[in-house]
């Protein structure tokens, strides 16, 4: 059957083993073992994945930070499997990739092939190098043991809960999370790839391993895994990405410091921390979601940036990426999806490709405007996608020097219930004109020495801005409220 071919994104084309394997030696021990794929395709899996990942999540754009983030995680490298003399060659010639993206979500990943990342906000809740070096080792350790290989020989491609509660935590009328992402499915299951709990052990202990014989106190690393844990108990819920399919936080605080005495043990003295330099290099860090590249407030989403409104339905979820705004209905019952088409000039030309690349026959097609004076246009139609009807409302609008498109559909017995929700959005698409708005600026950390011996709750401002409370605060400094912090110790306080 035909299916909307334009809200699915492009399947990478890589092929996938995963009713057979290939035997290859492992970078840790040296021994063969069965893998799902061959190390080049690794390396050809992970270079493909990686543009996805830039394109939809965005690199975060500091100078200083991105060199900081690359000198370590390059030194941690060069005391990791994939760089020692008796590793095999190929190993210890691939190239490794290291990314910091612009997320405020604490999270950490690695793709086969030696791509690892971390978000602005994980490094927001380290407080020194050695806690960053930990993970970094951890996800290094993921690429060394081939773990997403291993895992391929045990899971076919869409049997992973590839999505989880990251974004939306279920399917929408049948369109797998992947899609709401605008990820391929390969690259959602190998971002939300579910390693078994003895992979992440694995990983924990390479990561120990690793920090430690670069020199830094990995037993650093408890602490950053504490907050973890209290940010779980403080949400009431499985920790997202980094942590859901790991072991207990709590587990942890005490395998990292055994693990590391370990270590020192053998000689290894792992004297680095380094807080002063981590501190300073991440003052001004933006904290939270950045409001320049759009929000949601009193019922409405703007974009500062590029300088437009709509009207968000009361009860809807919005979803803001990079790429596109994603709007869920109650239930779940209904989408929109709001995207700049670059392929079209004109409202018009934007809804006919629309229309001739899903091969709609029969559409119910109009001019028409948003806000009163922005050209648009638009197609309703019904198209049936894999086993469900679904009625489809197609609205472009030609806004400064670019063609903007929403897609927005339910189930066709319910479109005519959820028609006057995507009108009201799509025709109410207008000039941002708001100065406090355009103005806006994100939270950033201000990164300060205390001057005097205190309750770290006496330290707050008495506002903390765009709804942040202390305890929040309190987890990012790894710190309780009423601890008494002494004079001299390093603070973040997010400031707008």
């Amino acid at each position: 059957m035909k299916r909307l071919v334009t809200l699915l994104p492009p399947f990478i084309a890589i092929m996938l083993i995963t009713s057979s394997c290939v035997v290859q030696e492992s970078p840790i021990t040296g021994s063969k073992r069965a893998y799902a794929y061959s190390w080049d395709q690794e390396v050809r899996i992970g270079q493909q994945v990686d543009r996805e990942i830039v394109a939809e999540f965005g690199l975060f754009e500091d100078e200083v930070i991105d060199a900081y983030y690359q000198e370590m995680s390059k030194a941690i490298l060069e005391n990791s499997h994939m760089r020692r003399e008796e590793t095999a060659q190929r190993f210890r010639e691939t190239e490794f990739t290291f990314r910091v993206l612009d997320s405020p979500v604490i999270n950490a990943f690695a793709l086969p092939g030696g791509y690892v990342y971390v978000t602005r906000g994980l490094m927001a809740h380290m407080n020194n190098e050695a806690q960053l070096a930990v993970v970094i080792g951890h996800e290094i350790g993921h690429v060394a043991a081939r773990h997403a290989s291993q895992r391929g020989l045990q899971q076919t491609l869409g049997q992973v809960a590839v999505i989880g509660g990251a974004i939306l935590g279920q399917e929408l009328l049948g369109l797998p999370g992947e899609s709401i992402l605008n990820l391929s499915g390969q690259a959602a299951q190998l971002i939300f790839l579910s390693y078994s709990r003895s992979h992440e052990r694995e990983s924990d202990r390479l990561g120990v391993e690793y920090a430690a014989k670069t020199g830094y106190a990995a037993e650093e690393g408890a602490a950053f895994f504490t907050s973890l844990k209290r940010i779980s108990e403080r949400s009431g819920q499985a920790l997202p990405s980094l942590l859901s399919t790991h072991p207990d936080p709590g587990e942890r605080e005490q395998t990292i410091p055994r693990l590391a005495e370990e270590w020192r043990e053998k000689g290894y003295e792992q004297n680095i921390r380094n807080t002063d330099k981590y501190m300073q290099m991440i003052d001004g860090l933006i904290y939270g979601d950045n409001p320049r590249n759009g929000f949601k407030e009193d019922g409405f989403y703007y974009h500062p940036e590029m300088e437009f409104q709509f009207t968000v339905p009361e009860n809807w979820r919005l979803v803001n990426q990079p790429t596109q705004v994603v709007l869920v209905g109650p239930e779940s019952q209904a989408v929109m999806i709001l995207r700049i088409d670059r392929e079209s000039t004109s409202a018009q030309e934007s809804v006919k490709s629309f229309l001739d690349a899903n091969d709609v026959q029969q559409a119910e097609e109009r001019s028409a405007r948003s806000s009163g004076s922005i050209p648009a246009y638009e197609a309703n139609f019904s198209i049936q996608d894999g086993d469900q009807l679904l009625g489809v409302n197609v609205y472009a609008l030609e806004y400064g020097d670019r063609v903007y498109r929403y897609i927005n559909y339910t189930a066709e017995h319910r479109f005519e219930d959820f028609k006057p929700n995507f009108d009201s959005t799509t025709r109410s698409f207008n000039t941002l004109r708001n100065d406090r708005i355009l103005n806006i600026q994100p939270v950033r950390l201000q990164v300060t020495q205390t001057d005097r011996r205190a309750r770290f709750s006496d330290l707050l401002p008495d506002r903390l801005p765009m709804n942040i409370d202390p305890e929040e605060i309190a987890i990012v400094n790894q710190v309780h409220l009423d601890e008494m912090i002494e004079a001299g110790t390093w603070v973040k306080i997010p400031v707008q």
